[in-house]
């Protein structure tokens, strides 16, 4: 009851703190925000009081709080203590952990992707390991949200890990490190005058490993560059200021926000000289780059200071500040919208302007306003960055993209690394197009391990007929009909052969060289890559697109 108590009267100050904020900062709303808070804290306590079952404060509160926000953007999240920790390694790139990438699923703790150079892969953690305890006790003890928790602790600490890998028990003990997530997993020479930088987010420590890759690279010779961003979510906007201020001089505006706070409204310039404004330079982009990727990707295309290569961007233009509240939580809510410097903003989604049905609208569908860049060019508004040259990646199935999310998929890769003892180096290996019979027998032989959202509805069917005991009439046609699914599945995966090969000699090929090999691979093979060396090496033809 004590522990009722203190639960009880954190949420009342934190209620009480909430009501006087609003007050002093949105005083013509007041009321009607007061009532609400007002009606809130006695349904709350009518629950707590007389509800037959024993509630649980905490959780009711953080469902109250999710759903609320989830009716705005998908960014603007509430975050207790332990994802306030989340966001904070989120943030910095670093925590004290083994280095390993892992999934909860069915009571199961799989390991997904060890991390090159941490304690993983040096005390010989593998991919498809299932780790069966922690410390001594069973995963199986605990939720998906607490049990990746277990593994991370203060650097120099042992943890004990039991895994099962291919059917046999194995004892390991691991000594903790300082993880730290390089932004930049791989830069490279590809040619002799051409480098290349694989760029993943915009944490802390960005535009620092940007500059040791691109200063190495410039030793080494280089005189052109592609800066890839594909894939990269974004993260921090300074970092992508400060990038961006790499390849244009100081005093130059990178971008604009506008907020409904005045001081939050800010315009953001270079602040240092550039490291080089005439080195030509090509972004790839795709529909997954967005928020700081973005604004780089943006600001450098205004300026007609790179060639942006790919496809359309995602549209992120809103920009998230992180806010304390009481106990140790935090909010991360959007605060901004921001600009590029031809006055762009690219957002795409209209998250205020939901339909009965909660669909959001796009801004694109009513018109993408044009701007104009520094030469001239013509750029558009809303509906993310459209690339100078657009390639667009092949586009597979909904039933193959849930394949790839798989354990069919995962599992596939883990099989072939364990009867293969090695493959050729990543710049040299592809899978012959045989793998894929080999592949496609091993999903009819482990059906369970990847099913449409299709075949799981028809279970659901069957189950509730059999509650209504309908199911001896029908299961011979519902047999006959579930077969008819499962060869259509088959034929849609055979359609999309290519992508899955290339993605499944991808998967292969970390398991055996890690993340850095499968960028080495995708220097040679990468259809995007090729693109903007061949732009790269016709300087007429870049200076073409500019122009």
């Amino acid at each position: 009851m004590k522990v009722k108590k203190i639960v009880k009267s954190k949420i009342a100050k934190l209620l009480l703190v909430i009501t006087i904020l609003v007050s002093l900062g949105f005083q013509s709303d007041f009321f009607e925000i007061a009532k609400q808070i007002d009606i809130y804290t006695t349904l709350f306590k009518e629950l707590n009081m007389y509800y037959i079952d024993e509630v649980n404060p905490a959780k009711l509160t953080n469902n109250a709080i999710d759903n609320m926000l989830k009716n705005l953007d998908p960014y603007t999240k509430y975050y207790d203590e332990q994802g306030v920790e989340d966001a904070r390694i989120s943030t910095t790139g670093e925590y004290g952990g083994v280095g390993i990438v892992s999934k909860y699923k069915n009571k199961k703790l799989v390991v997904r992707e060890v991390l090159k150079g941490f304690p993983a892969e040096k005390y010989g953690v593998k991919a498809g390991d299932i780790i069966l305890k922690i410390d001594n006790t069973p995963v199986s003890d605990f939720d998906k949200n607490t049990v990746a928790t277990l593994i991370k602790g203060a650097p120099k600490t042992k943890v004990k890990l039991q895994v099962l890998r291919q059917n046999k028990t194995i004892n390991l003990e691991l000594i903790r490190e300082k993880i730290e997530i390089n932004p930049i997993p791989y830069f490279a020479m590809i040619t002799s005058e051409i480098g290349y930088i694989s760029f993943t987010q915009f944490n802390n420590k960005a535009s620092k490993e940007f500059k040791k890759a691109f200063l190495t690279l410039k030793d080494q010779g280089m005189k052109k560059l592609i800066i890839d961003v594909r894939g990269n979510p974004g993260g921090l906007l300074n970092e992508a200021v400060k990038i961006t201020n790499f390849f244009i001089p100081k005093d130059k505006i990178v971008v604009t926000t506008k907020a409904k706070v005045k001081k939050w409204s800010n315009t953001f310039k270079t602040r240092k000289e550039p490291l080089d404004t005439e080195i030509p330079i090509t972004i790839l982009i795709n529909k997954k780059s967005a928020s700081a990727s973005e604004i780089l990707a943006g600001s450098l295309q205004d300026y007609d200071r790179a060639v942006v290569i790919g496809e359309r961007s995602f549209g992120k233009g809103l920009v998230q500040r992180f806010r304390e509240l009481s106990y140790g939580t935090q909010m991360k809510l959007t605060i901004a919208k921001y600009y590029t410097p031809s006055g762009r903003c690219i957002q795409e989604l209209d998250y205020a302007n939901r339909d009965e049905k909660g669909n959001v609208p796009k801004f694109s569908d009513a018109g993408r306003k044009a701007f104009k860049t520094v030469n001239g060019r013509i750029v558009y508004g809303g509906g993310g960055i459209e690339p100078d040259i657009k390639i667009q990646d092949a586009k597979v199935s909904k039933i193959t993209e849930a394949f790839f999310k798989s354990d069919a998929f995962f599992n596939y890769a883990t099989t072939y690394f364990y009867t293969h003892s090695s493959i050729d180096e990543p710049a040299k290996f592809s899978l012959p197009k045989a793998e894929f019979e080999v592949l496609n027998n091993y999903v009819k032989t482990h059906q369970k391990e990847f099913e449409t959202a299709t075949e799981k509805e028809f279970k659901n069917a069957i189950k509730t007929a059999n509650e209504e005991n309908l199911e001896e009439n029908i299961q011979r046609a519902y047999q006959s009909l579930l077969a008819e699914i499962y060869s259509a599945k088959l034929s849609v995966l055979a359609s999309d052969k290519s992508k899955i090969l290339e993605k499944l000699t991808q998967e292969i090929i970390k398991r055996y060289y890690y993340n850095e090999g499968v960028y080495q691979h995708k220097a040679n093979f990468d259809t995007k890559i090729k693109t903007a060396i061949t732009l790269l090496s016709n300087p007429e033809e870049y200076q073409k697109v500019l122009n």
